[in-house]
């Protein structure tokens, strides 16, 4: 769901909720130079190859590393206040590599608008990045099935008191409602019956907490991950239970993945079975449970779905 992070079927470019870190942009600052001295570090650079499926797989093993494509964005992938590669993706990436072969991980940080480009231009081998799997990107990559699942819910008041589970609940009840800069929850709202206009803006789920405990609104969506995470030290505010949005009076689910050159279908599918044995296991769950999954982020979803095939 980034950042921009998700184009949901109406096609506008919508943002994923971040956490209540560093924002990317002062990730990004912070770990420019380290992303570059990486890329140069790499002395063996990915060319086309005339392998069917690509051969990928196999000089990433014969070099030792993957480099990684991440926006620093917590807590899908970024670099941590210790200098370490570190997020949902790229801890899942160590493993599934590892298993492939391939000893070790390079992050290569850039813009979240710039990893499907940087993919397309070499810059790095994977996009490692929790990104949201939608037709529009399927167009342009690869992906893997998706490791994660996302639904939305509410940051409402103690006790919930206009009893606010949807987003038809917020426009039947005509409940104040606000959301962050670019979050698809405005398309999910708006695609319920609320007026844009009248949806209050804020620029990230902190400053929606805010908005509730101050009450200047009834209620904030977003990402249930994130909202779940924010309030843990409200004693003013709650989350409700995680939901499906509907979009075409259909459930929706977002769901994100890694992503692959279209070239490249062999390391696709050899991640996808080590990644359907980490599902499988429950070791997916713990991998991703340090950074705020739980069993309702997990998925049997695949990418084939996500992408309309």
């Amino acid at each position: 769901m980034a950042p921009p992070h998700r184009t949901p079927p109406w096609g506008i470019s919508v943002r994923r909720p971040g956490s209540s870190g560093p924002t990317r942009r002062t990730l990004l600052a912070g770990v420019a130079a380290l992303g570059a001295l990486g890329a140069a570090g790499c002395s063996r650079v990915a060319t086309a190859s005339d392998v069917k499926g690509g051969d990928l797989l196999d000089r990433l093993r014969a070099q030792g590393v993957a480099r990684l494509g991440i926006a620093g964005e917590i807590p899908f992938g970024y670099i941590d206040k210790n200098g370490e590669l570190t997020g949902e993706a790229p801890e899942l990436a160590k493993v599934v590599f590892k298993r492939l072969g391939v000893d070790r991980v390079q992050p290569v940080p850039t813009e979240f608008g710039s990893l499907i480009p940087g993919l397309a231009s070499q810059q790095f081998d994977v996009v490692a990045a929790g990104m949201y799997i939608n037709p529009d990107r399927c167009e342009q990559v690869v992906f893997s099935d998706p490791d994660y699942q996302m639904l939305d819910s509410f940051i409402v008041r103690k006790g919930n008191p206009l009893g606010l589970r949807n987003y038809q609940d917020v426009v039947e009840k005509k409940a104040r409602f606000a959301t962050g800069t670019g979050y698809a929850e405005i398309q999910y709202a708006v695609e319920a019956g609320y007026e844009e206009g009248d949806i209050l803006i804020v620029p990230d789920q902190v400053a929606g907490l805010n908005a509730v405990e101050a009450g200047r609104v009834d209620v904030f969506a977003g990402t249930a991950l994130t909202t779940r995470e924010v309030v843990k030290k409200s004693s003013k505010a709650e989350v409700t239970e995680a939901f499906k949005p509907l979009v075409g009076g259909k459930p929706h689910v977002d769901g994100g993945g890694f992503a692959f050159r279209p070239t490249e279908t062999n390391l696709r599918d050899a991640f996808n079975v080590e990644l359907r044995k980490l599902k499988e296991s429950g070791e997916l769950l713990r991998i991703l449970k340090p950074f705020g999954f739980t069993e309702d982020e997990m998925t049997d979803l695949t990418a084939k779905e996500l992408c309309g095939g």
